[in-house]
């Protein structure tokens, strides 16, 4: 393994063509290709080898009932069609990285599990299969619903289904490299 050289052209385009999901259509989604889509994820880095997550794929019924969890406020009302929520949640913190979190005073925890969510979304694109990650969420009952500690953090929910007919691949808009790129 290593290094190994990929076309940097087909990984651009799966990132241009990666975007938020926001109307997804009703064809179900096998849980099979989710367990898929989440085992390929966790191949995420993180500090310390310490994979510092957990994620917890909601579907079916039970996703009807967090699905109130998350749409609160007239908020988030186009869930109702993700086939699935994937709860992207804190696990177990080992000591090493404790440790060299409070000696670096870096937080690795919140950068690990964001890694965490970009494979995610990432593996569901390469598997035809949109998202949204979703930050509005009553987290303190969404906790509770899961059967998780009260402390545990959950800074990522991520909605998956399939896009709906005609769903539209958006321009992506970027500032120009010069402005947000350096080269020492």
């Amino acid at each position: 393994m290593g290094a190994e050289k990929m076309d940097l052209k087909e990984l651009e385009t799966l990132y241009l063509n990666r975007q938020s999901c926001r109307e997804f259509s009703d064809r179900p989604l096998d849980g099979e290709l989710v367990k898929e889509i989440c085992r390929v994820a966790l191949l995420a880095p993180s500090a310390m080898n310490a994979q510092p997550w957990r994620l917890i794929a909601v579907t079916g019924e039970r996703r009807k009932e967090i699905l109130p969890l998350l749409q609160r406020l007239g908020m988030n009302k186009f869930l109702s069609g993700a086939q699935a929520l994937i709860v992207v949640a804190e696990g177990k913190n080992s000591g090493p990285m404790k440790v060299g979190a409070a000696f670096k005073e870096n937080e690795f925890l919140r950068n690990d599990l964001g890694i965490l969510t970009a494979h995610l979304v990432l593996a569901a694109q390469a598997a035809g299969v949109g998202s949204c990650i979703i930050g509005w969420r009553n987290e303190e009952k969404l906790r509770e619903a899961l059967g998780l500690g009260k402390k545990t953090l959950i800074p990522e929910i991520v909605a998956l289904g399939y896009p709906a007919d005609g769903y539209p691949v958006r321009e992506k808009k970027r500032k120009a490299a010069e402005d947000v790129f350096s080269l020492f």
